[in-house]
């Protein structure tokens, strides 16, 4: 059901200048990533739009913190979920995401579409629905195999599971909405989960949840 192979998407021109980082990953600037989400939505209007802008302004929050770059965190998370695009699809809008992406060509995106979802870098841990042929999850699990973590990576796992459609979620929360969704987030994959908030409070010597809350609290965000 790959339906945009073979076509790349018309890219309007940007007013902004890319920056040193957006030219030499293939990033997109902020105006692009926001006229790619919107595309996204008018196919597939959802929650995950909301998701997806809370997810880019924590990781930027975040991210910056932690020493990365703003705009490479911010437009990663903005991105993350662009394979719902697609349709009302589960694991799918992983695998459509990162071919997306690599289509449109920006394969540091495509690696955040692909990566966001598995902590525990393991196809087997996610908890929706395999709605791909077994050759694409094979695909999928190759890839996995040969990636090596960055940063960038884990900061979108970890925004991608404490941002909601309404705003900052406590990850408990979050992950208990995924569960009442998917009804599966296996005991491993939780612990590799809550593991990056440590991970990142760390590296910030900041709470996380303050952080993606412009110093609010998340329970009165």
């Amino acid at each position: 059901m790959l339906f945009f192979f073979g076509r790349k998407a018309e890219k309007t021109a940007g007013t902004c200048e890319n920056t040193d980082m957006e030219r030499k990953l293939h990033l997109p600037d902020r105006e692009e990533a926001e006229r790619i989400l919107l595309e996204g939505l008018k196919r597939n209007p959802g929650k995950w739009g909301m998701h997806s802008r809370n997810c880019a302004d924590s990781a930027e929050a975040i991210g910056t913190a932690a020493g990365l770059d703003g705009n490479r965190c911010f437009v990663s998370g903005l991105l993350h979920d662009i394979g719902r695009r697609f349709g009302n699809v589960q694991l799918a809008h992983i695998y459509y995401g990162w071919k997306y992406m690599q289509e449109l060509g920006y394969p540091a995106i495509a690696r955040i579409c692909l990566s966001h979802s598995f902590a525990m870098k393991t196809v087997d841990a996610y908890g929706g629905a395999f709605d791909l042929k077994d050759n694409e999850i094979q695909e999928m699990r190759d890839a996995l195999k040969t990636m090596e973590y960055d940063d960038y990576d884990r900061l979108i796992q970890l925004c991608d599971n404490i941002s909601g459609a309404s705003g900052i979620m406590r990850m408990e929360d979050r992950i208990a909405d995924i569960i009442s969704r998917y009804s599966h987030f296996p005991k491993e994959k939780r612990q590799a989960t809550f593991g990056l908030v440590d991970y990142f409070e760390q590296k910030t010597g900041k709470d996380i949840y303050q952080l993606a809350c412009g110093g609010h609290t998340v329970d009165h965000y």
